[in-house]
């Protein structure tokens, strides 16, 4: 598996320039917020707040612009539509800012706040999107995306003394895939589907041990293989919605850098956010994982304004050696109180979470709320759910209308 992953890592540098997660052909200002604060144990911080930009004939008519504005970090990318032929976009990205690249150790539910620490990252990126079915109803893309990436660490207030950080490095990756529809970057989207499979490797300049005496390593290569089955679908009549999606990946020589990091409920914090509710952002550290998620809005009042949530999570996981704990299966409950202004432009939740499994001090059981807006800023008329949405399925309707 080694030699395999090593193998693919490089040869999919050379393959025919054929696609990455598409270009986004919507114009969109948002801004998007995301809290998660726990009652028992100490929990490093865990929330997301950024603005979200996308405008298509950007200066041209072939060029779109994204960016994704946080208070210390930005993501930018410039796409060519047709850049490299029909069906074929290119896309330059810079993305950089501060404490992105640091890490917080949770080991067995606890926050070991002397083992994490800072980090300061920057980087470029290049991709590519070939679009396989023009003019079908759900579009199939192949991505490739090459990444140079650049870290720095620096021990934080609390990092011990003789704790010996990573050394800093260059992480040279590429990720490439194949998805089959997609899901709108937004907060609960009425209606998505999405069947996609993903390689990422990655090699790195700087690896090595670090930790207490060595007691940890940053490999040189890594390799991540995933999966993931997304569907959202809204009733037409009633409103009620929900939003299911499986997720599964496994992993060669990963480490704690590169690890599937599952917990919390942040929706938008990641394009594949890893959610358990009740847990800590990041609390499972996982070599190889399966998990499903499953979120059901049910309107309250006759203008379908509040909405009951209620969604859960549950997964079976393999943990990364170093980080493992009693029992493979983790599951987790929330629910709570969204409201959405006439016009859709506001959206805010106030939700309450149980990670029935989570490990605390006082045993097995953990509580948190959390706290997720979303102010579309384009926004001016109700865009309700309707038979005339370009990816309304007829078959969906006769199945669940």
């Amino acid at each position: 598996m080694k030699r395999f992953g090593r193998a693919l890592l490089w040869l999919t540098w050379f393959v025919p320039f054929l696609a990455s997660a598409q270009i986004d052909p919507v114009k969109r200002d948002l801004i998007q917020i995301g809290y998660n604060a726990a009652f028992e144990g100490h929990a490093p911080l865990a929330g997301y707040a950024f603005y979200y930009h996308n405008q298509p004939d950007f200066l041209e008519t072939n060029l779109t612009l994204r960016l994704a504005l946080a208070p210390v970090y930005l993501d930018s990318e410039l796409g060519f539509v047709n850049g490299l032929g029909p069906n074929t976009d290119f896309a330059i990205g810079v993305a950089g800012g501060g404490f992105a690249d640091g890490y917080n150790e949770i080991r067995g539910g606890t926050y070991l706040e002397k083992e994490s620490f800072d980090g300061d990252g920057g980087e470029i990126s290049a991709s590519i999107y070939h679009l396989f079915n023009p003019g079908d109803e759900i579009p199939l893309n192949f991505v490739l995306r090459g990444t140079a990436h650049y870290s720095f660490f620096n021990p934080d207030d609390n990092t011990a003394s003789n704790f010996q950080l990573p050394n800093d490095h260059g992480d040279f990756s590429v990720r490439t895939g194949l998805r089959w529809g997609g899901v709108e970057p937004t907060l609960f989207p009425p209606l998505a589907m999405e069947l996609s499979v993903w390689y990422e490797g990655h090699l790195r300049s700087g690896s090595g041990t670090y930790g207490f005496g060595g007691d940890r390593e940053l490999e040189e290569q890594s390799h991540l293989f995933w999966a993931e089955a997304a569907l959202a679908y809204t009733l037409p009549k009633s409103q009620q919605s929900f939003y299911v999606r499986l997720t599964a990946g496994t992993s060669v020589d990963a480490d704690r850098f590169s690890a599937y990091r599952l917990g919390g409920f942040l929706p938008l914090i990641a394009e594949f956010p890893l959610s358990l509710p009740g847990y800590f952002y990041q609390e499972i550290s996982a070599r190889q994982f399966v998990l499903l998620n499953v979120n059901y809005l049910l309107p309250l009042d006759s203008q379908k304004r509040w909405n009951i949530d209620v969604n859960a999570g549950s997964a079976f996981v393999d943990y990364l050696p170093g980080e493992s704990q009693p029992g493979n299966w983790l599951n987790g409950v929330g629910g709570g109180i969204l409201y959405h202004s006439p016009s859709d432009r506001w959206k805010i939740m106030l939700n309450y979470a149980y990670g029935i499994d989570a490990i605390r001090s006082n045993g097995r059981g953990a509580n948190s709320i959390g706290l997720l807006v979303q102010f579309d800023l384009g926004r001016k008329h109700s865009q309700n759910f309707n038979s005339t949405q370009p990816l309304l399925w007829r078959g969906w309707q006769r199945i669940f209308d």
